[in-house]
Order: C-alpha cells, then sequence, then structure tokens
C-alpha cells in the first residue's frame, strides 16, 4: 500500500466525523434522488479534493454515470493500493478453487479498446491465472463496438480486474452500450443476459425510480448495482427491489495483517423512492432500504493504458459491486435467485449472519436530521441488528451468505 496514501486516510476519516457531527455539514439531498453532483450534498473526496470522477455529467434526462473515482494517476512503478491478496484475505475468499464456469457479466458504456492487455497485466501483476473474457457491443456481437471514451474506459478496467480479483476463475463478459443513455445500458443488460451471464454488475446510476426495472428481474440473475458516490442518496438501478445494492467501506490493515473495515463517508444509501419489498423489514424506512451488502471503495490499485500510464489509485462504490460480483461467482448460486434482489442477505438466520462481516463503525456525509445517528446513516447503533443503510449488512466473510 502506498504509505503516502495510508497516512491520509484517517484525515479524511477525521473531516468526515466533524462534516457529520457539527456545524459545516452539508445540506441534506431528498430522500429518493441522486445525491452525487446535485448541488445539495458535497460528498467529501470533492470537498478534499482527493479525487475527481472518472464520469463527470449530468444524471438526468435518461442520462447516466460511472461510479469510479480516480484518486491519482500516473504511478508506474509502484502498484498505488488493495490489490486481490488484501480482498482475498479480508473476505475469506476460496478464490483459487472456486467460480469456474460461471459468467459475470459487467455491462459498461462506450468502449476502451485495451481493455483485454489491461486485464491481462493486472492479473500477471498479482500472479493470477489467465482470463476467460470475451468483449461484446450491445448487441451481443463481438465486433462493432462503440466509440471510445476515456472516463468509461477507466470504469470498464476497474470492474473487469476487480471480478478477477475476487473470482479469477470465473468467465468474464463485457457488454458495451452505445452510450451512457439508460436506454442503451439497459438493452446491454438484457443481451448480458441473453449471453447466459448469472451474475450482471453495474457500476453506474442516475435517475430515482426509473420505471425500466423490468431490465433486472430475469429469475436465476444476480443483479447488483453501485450505491453511489455522494453519501445519502440513491439511485438507479441500485434502488431496483430486484436489484443487490452495494455500498462502500474503507478498509485497513493494522499490526499482523489484521484487516477491519468501517463505513466509507461517502458511500450512497439510505430510503429510496421505490416501493418497499416484503422481505424488508426495518423500522424507520417506509420505502426500499439501501444497502444490502458493501464492500471496500476506496484506495484501490488498477492498472489503465487507455485513459493513463498504467497504474492508477481509484475508489468509489465502482469498486464495490465488482468485487461482490465476484463474490457471487464463487458462491455459484444464483440460479436460486427470483427476483428478490438482496433479499437473502436480510432474511439471514443465526449462524449465517457470521458469514458477513459486521461493520460496526462510521456514518455518511449529509445525513437528513430526520434519520441522524440512526441505523439508516450510523453503523453500529444496534437499532436493527447488525445492519446500517451505509454498509448493509455487511462485507463477505467466505461465500456462505451469497
Amino acid at each position: 500500500m502506498n504509505i503516502s496514501y495510508k497516512l491520509a486516510a484517517p484525515l479524511l476519516l477525521a473531516l468526515a466525523m466533524a462534516a457529520c457531527n457539527g456545524g459545516g455539514s452539508p445540506s441534506v439531498p431528498s430522500a429518493g434522488n441522486t445525491s452525487a453532483d446535485s448541488g445539495r450534498n458535497i460528498p467529501l473526496w470533492q470537498a478534499t479534493h482527493s479525487a475527481v470522477r472518472a464520469c463527470p455529467g449530468s444524471r438526468v434526462g435518461g442520462l447516466m454515470q460511472c461510479d469510479a473515482l480516480i484518486e491519482s494517476s500516473g504511478i508506474s512503478h509502484t502498484v498505488p493500493g488493495w490489490g486481490p491478496p488484501d480482498f482475498q484475505k479480508r473476505y475469506n475468499l476460496p478464490s483459487s478453487t472456486k467460480g469456474t464456469g460461471q459468467i459475470v457479466a459487467v455491462v459498461d458504456a462506450f468502449d476502451n479498446p485495451d481493455v483485454a492487455s489491461d486485464m491481462a497485466a493486472y492479473r500477471t501483476e498479482y500472479g493470477l491465472p489467465v482470463g476467460n473474457f470475451t468483449k461484446y457491443n450491445q448487441e451481443g456481437k463481438t465486433s462493432g463496438y462503440p466509440k471510445g471514451n476515456q472516463g468509461w474506459g477507466t470504469e470498464i478496467d476497474l470492474d473487469v480486474q476487480m471480478v478477477s480479483a475476487t473470482c479469477p476463475n470465473c468467465t468474464i463478459y463485457l457488454i458495451e452500450a452505445k452510450t451512457n443513455s439508460s436506454k442503451n445500458l439497459y438493452i446491454a443488460e438484457r443481451e448480458a443476459v441473453k449471453l447466459g451471464a448469472h451474475v450482471v454488475t453495474n457500476s453506474w446510476g442516475g435517475g430515482g425510480g426509473n420505471p425500466s426495472k423490468s431490465s433486472f428481474d430475469t429469475p436465476g440473475v444476480a443483479y447488483m448495482a453501485s450505491a453511489g458516490d455522494g453519501g445519502y442518496g440513491t439511485q438507479d438501478p441500485a434502488d431496483f427491489p430486484t436489484v443487490i445494492s452495494v455500498g462502500g467501506t474503507l478498509l485497513s490493515k493494522g499490526s499482523g495483517s489484521v484487516y477491519s473495515e468501517r463505513v466509507w463517508p461517502d458511500s450512497g444509501g439510505g430510503c429510496s423512492v421505490e416501493s418497499k419489498p416484503a422481505w424488508q423489514t426495518d423500522p424507520t424506512c417506509t420505502s426500499r432500504t439501501e444497502n444490502d451488502v458493501s464492500a471496500v471503495a476506496d484506495g484501490v490499485a488498477e492498472y489503465d493504458t487507455y485513459g493513463y500510464s498504467g497504474w492508477i489509485t481509484i475508489g468509489g462504490t465502482s469498486v464495490s459491486s465488482p468485487l461482490i460480483a465476484g463474490v457471487f461467482g464463487l458462491a455459484g448460486n444464483a440460479s436460486k435467485m427470483k427476483t428478490d434482489g438482496g433479499e437473502r442477505f436480510w432474511t439471514l438466520k443465526g449462524k449465517k449472519q457470521s458469514d458477513l462481516n459486521y461493520i460496526s463503525e462510521g456514518q455518511v456525509m449529509g445525513c437528513p436530521s430526520q434519520y441522524a445517528g440512526t441505523y439508516l446513516c450510523v453503523a453500529g447503533t444496534g437499532q436493527f441488528g447488525n445492519y446500517s443503510g451505509p454498509a448493509g449488512w455487511g462485507t463477505p466473510n467466505g461465500i456462505g451468505a451469497f
């Protein structure tokens, strides 16, 4: 891990706590709308100038944007962040023995012509096996790809490499939509299922209650999406009841290589505009509550030669969703999915709860006053068992919960 980055993390956490607990806290976004770039909630990464969006731009009018955050770039001699050994150890994953035959699809917009070679370089760096990878356009063809886009290219590299990190034996499909409109992305989503994907990951979002959620409801497919990077607030498609909403954590490693996690202050989550599914029974939110599960969302290494010169440090729930997708690939249980989204996490009983690491510390930025101090914004309250809005039911501890 890059030393200068490790030293910066406590400072960012201190700023986050100050902003959440006292004067200077950002204004509150309305629940159920995308908080990122809304002008109502300034994320910590933006306030401290510690990252920039890979995909800036509007998230209204049917447009989606990727959730990748570029924390540093141009580092070519040192791998600058967390990598597969950290994920596999922290999350107790059988990455070397499981996942063969499982198809994990990544859906993104535009083209990254270097994705295959970048993935190969990433895998070589970490001693992962050669990847089984195929790139498609939104019509399911292995030619006629859309035009390239640097920001989305960074997102594409990230998604493919994070699936590789947790499930190196999985087959990975990349489906590239023509544009970042929800229309084209949702076409690509359906195409992923036609191509045989068991798991589909989406590291992008926008809107708030898009009626086209039928693109995410095929039985036997596990869908997941990034919760967003603007603090409290929700976005499509993560807020759809049929989609597993993935929040973000901060990962730390102490003496003796012992890992720990806390809430990433900029993780999306909270009460959405979607109707509450019957399997959610938390007491405070009367609509669909996010998140369902979480994973690291900060200080991660990525190899990108399309937009940059090699190794960069990346963050955002764009990291979390494909990491979790790889865990689903390891578990191989997607065929048992109905259209229940995160129900499996909300209905875990007894010992099964130990298959998730309980996140007991941290809170998100921009919490609405009516939810301040509650489980919807703060981990470790005990108000609804081990659950908190930003971290969901926790991070993987093996594959038993998946």
